[in-house]
């Protein structure tokens, strides 16, 4: 049923899926300014990829002809599928993390002092702040929630690409 719907709709679901990641931006910023939880460098790596999601997908919502809609899904879905292994490899480094977890630089700190091609591996390779669970919601922590989120937008966006249109 919402295969169908997706394959029947799918700059409406695109449109849906811009305004479910501008929800995610804005429960992200709640967390971060009301409860008081410091984003480590994965999340902040993850919010970028959710704001690029958001804007490719609104931007193929917005367009009308099928080329200018698969183009943009497709870039969402790349930035999708991005922030996918951000978050599978953040949950990786909470369920098993390394034996010397030592505080890193924050995200800009890494950026503005490291070369890019430096700085790039030490996002990814976390900091003792990408392996604490700070927050949980039916077991599963924020990077958990976020892997989740992810992979379904993932689907829709493929759904929408290889189904979408026909008539």
């Amino acid at each position: 049923m919402v295969f169908n719907w997706i394959s029947r709709a799918p700059r409406q679901v695109l449109g849906l899926i811009s305004l479910a990641c501008i929800a995610m931006l804005a429960f992200g910023m709640y967390l971060q300014h009301v409860v008081g939880l410091e984003p480590c460098p994965m999340c902040i790596v993850q919010r970028y990829a959710l704001i690029l999601v958001a804007v490719f997908a609104g931007i193929g919502a917005m367009r009308s002809g099928p080329g200018w809609w698969k183009t943009w899904s497709f870039l969402a879905l790349l930035m999708a599928g991005f922030g996918a292994f951000v978050a599978a490899r953040q949950s990786f480094l909470q369920w098993y993390p390394p034996e010397f977890a030592t505080c890193g630089r924050d995200f800009y700190g890494m950026i503005e002092n490291y070369p890019i091609s430096r700085s790039i591996p030490m996002i990814f390779r976390g900091s003792g702040d990408c392996t604490a669970i700070d927050w949980t919601f039916l077991g599963g922590s924020i990077a958990n929630w976020s892997f989740v989120c992810f992979a379904i937008i993932a689907i829709a966006l493929l759904v929408a690409l290889v189904r979408g249109g026909r008539r």
